[in-house]
């Protein structure tokens, strides 16, 4: 008795945050900054910046020119489906496949990475708002259920996150498209310049430089992080600290406070819950390279283990007040699965602009803003998509293939190709019940847990969608003068966004939904999810800003109310 007490003792913290991406790394920040003494737990190894193993290598010196073997595309299969992850550059990024299984009822692509910083070092980065015709939509479109929230509580903490994190883009003034505080916006390039003002002065819509969380300027109160360099090489990680990630910036706060514990390896698969106190008192994990199991204790607790980790410790949370998992009363734990759709849209060649070219590898493109059922334009299906798209110059790289010799050779590499100018739509998927993922208990992983099932497709709504994101796409670049136009219409699999949303949503009614409008579980007060579980509709815009902002939002809740002695 007196060794678990004092093993209980030992291991206690004020808080406990599962997860150290996006969410978990806000989290983080936010609650050591408050002087509340936090365990940060990942599964996966420890990554430290600006230690990316691959960022400043050059073409020449990767295997097979940075190409997958038949070894790596046998070991992330799945990954690979995105077309871009399993390289020599990348690959580590990712995860096993083989070891790291899951099944498929219908077709989900899981694109993962486990280690410290997750998916923060590997994110897209465009940064936008949801608006008050997202938050609304639900419940005006009769559709699942109507978020707990609305714009006007959330815009304070889309302004705290923005002028933390270090957000590049331009005002605009559209309604479904809500402005922010921005650095100094990219340059747009003569093509994209051109489309522009054709799409202005013919069809009425908006084109902007995408909204990116690259410095364009410095940030005071984060000296550790430079500006862009104008690399374009991401993926690979920024040991400038350019883009915003966990690992540059959040995390890095965290640990400046002197409050923060992280532990790294630690495999959480369970919460646990005190059915006489009503509420969650720690976790239980297991250490990937031991097999040791621990338990770990706290007031507070926050999920932020990406949107299937969280759902998965839910779920596997069972005990004899929550048998379908913890803090599942609705059933609604697992279900209501989103993303977005993508790969339809269209691109073709620009003639006539052989005098001019462009400067540096933008880690950016342009961003089109929806306007499809916006104001007085209705269409057969519900929402509407975005478009995020590129105008550039083609360079020496496309005469990798080419068979010219001296003169004709050199003539050729140091003159710039054809300019090119593309868009691709991403469309927003209505929330559907069915769609869901479920505990596989048959199938374990290398850790000798349960997997996960996914039951996920697209249906009639979205398909009609993306009918008009190639038609529209098409049309726009014909009235622009591109030539030579070719579109793209392959839905693939959903999960290929990456923006894996919904499976604990929030909403106003315990019987409905998994969250309060605060973040918290409504059956476990204690018990906060601040990644993308909690989304109650999907919109049509990159979701992790607004990742940042709940969790900042929940963080302060969750102190005041724990300081009132209310969790």
């Amino acid at each position: 008795m007196n060794l678990n007490i004092e093993l209980q003792k030992n291991n206690s913290f004020d808080a406990i945050v599962v997860g150290t991406g996006i969410s978990g790394g806000w989290a983080a920040k936010e609650l050591t900054e408050k002087g509340l003494k936090t365990l940060v737990l990942e599964r996966g190894r420890m990554v430290k910046h600006p230690d990316y193993p691959t960022a400043t290598k050059d073409p020449w010196e990767f295997p097979n020119s940075d190409r997958p073997t038949q070894e790596d595309l046998r070991k992330q299969g799945v990954q690979n489906r995105t077309g871009y992850t399993v390289r020599p550059s990348t690959k580590h990024w990712f995860v096993d496949d083989l070891e790291n299984p899951y099944s498929e009822t219908k077709r989900f692509d899981w694109i993962r990475g486990y280690h410290v910083g997750g998916r923060s070092i590997t994110w897209g980065r465009q940064s936008y708002r949801l608006g008050d015709m997202d938050f609304e939509a639900n419940a005006k479109d009769g559709i699942a259920v109507d978020w707990p929230v609305r714009y006007k509580e959330i815009a304070p903490w889309y302004d705290y996150v923005e002028s933390y994190i270090g957000v590049s883009g331009q005002n605009e003034g559209l309604p479904q498209l809500p402005d922010g505080k921005f650095l100094p916006p990219m340059e747009l390039t003569c093509a994209e310049l051109g489309l522009k003002k054709s799409m202005s002065e013919k069809f009425g819509r908006a084109l902007t430089i995408g909204r990116t969380a690259h410095l364009t300027a410095p940030l005071a109160h984060s000296p550790q992080r430079g500006t862009c360099q104008y690399r374009d090489l991401c993926s690979r990680g920024c040991p400038y600290g350019a883009y915003f990630s966990s690992l540059s910036s959040t995390l890095v706060a965290a640990e400046k406070t002197g409050n923060m514990t992280l532990r790294p390896n630690s495999i959480v698969h369970e919460l646990i819950y005190d059915k006489d106190k009503g509420r969650a008192t720690g976790v239980k994990i297991q250490d990937a390279e031991t097999g040791e199991q621990t338990e770990f204790y706290a007031n507070v607790i926050f999920l932020c283990a990406s949107t299937f980790g969280s759902t998965f410790i839910l779920l596997n949370s069972i005990s004899d007040r929550f048998p379908n998992g913890l803090g599942n009363d609705s059933g609604e734990l697992g279900c209501n699965i989103m993303d977005h759709h993508l790969n339809a849209g269209a691109g073709g060649e620009i003639i006539g602009m052989e005098d001019k070219y462009r400067s540096g590898r933008r880690a950016n493109g342009f961003y089109i803003p929806r306007y499809r059922n916006v104001g007085k334009d209705k269409r057969e299906y519900l929402r509407g998509f975005g478009y995020q798209g590129g105008g550039s110059r083609q360079g020496w790289s496309r005469m990798v293939a080419e068979y010219s010799i001296g003169k004709e050779l050199k003539d050729a590499v140091t003159t710039p190709g054809i300019w090119t100018l593309g868009m691709g739509g991403f469309g927003e998927f209505l929330p559907y019940h069915e769609n869901k993922v479920t505990l596989n208990k048959d199938k374990k992983d290398k850790y000798g847990m349960p997997t996960l099932n996914f039951d996920v497709e697209l249906k009639e709504n979205e398909y009609r969608m993306r009918k008009d994101m190639v038609a529209d796409a098409v049309q726009m670049l014909e009235a622009a003068g591109v030539k030579n136009i070719k579109q793209q219409d392959n839905p693939g699999g959903p999960g290929l966004g990456i923006h894996e949303m919904g499976t604990a949503r929030m909403g106003k009614d315990p019987k409905t939904s998994v969250l309060n409008k605060n973040n918290q579980l409504h059956a476990c007060k204690n018990v906060f999810v601040t990644d993308g579980s909690f989304m109650t509709s999907a919109a049509c815009v990159n979701p992790s800003l607004t990742y940042m902002a709940f969790t900042a939002r929940a963080v302060d809740f969750a102190v005041k109310e724990s300081k009132k002695g209310n969790l």
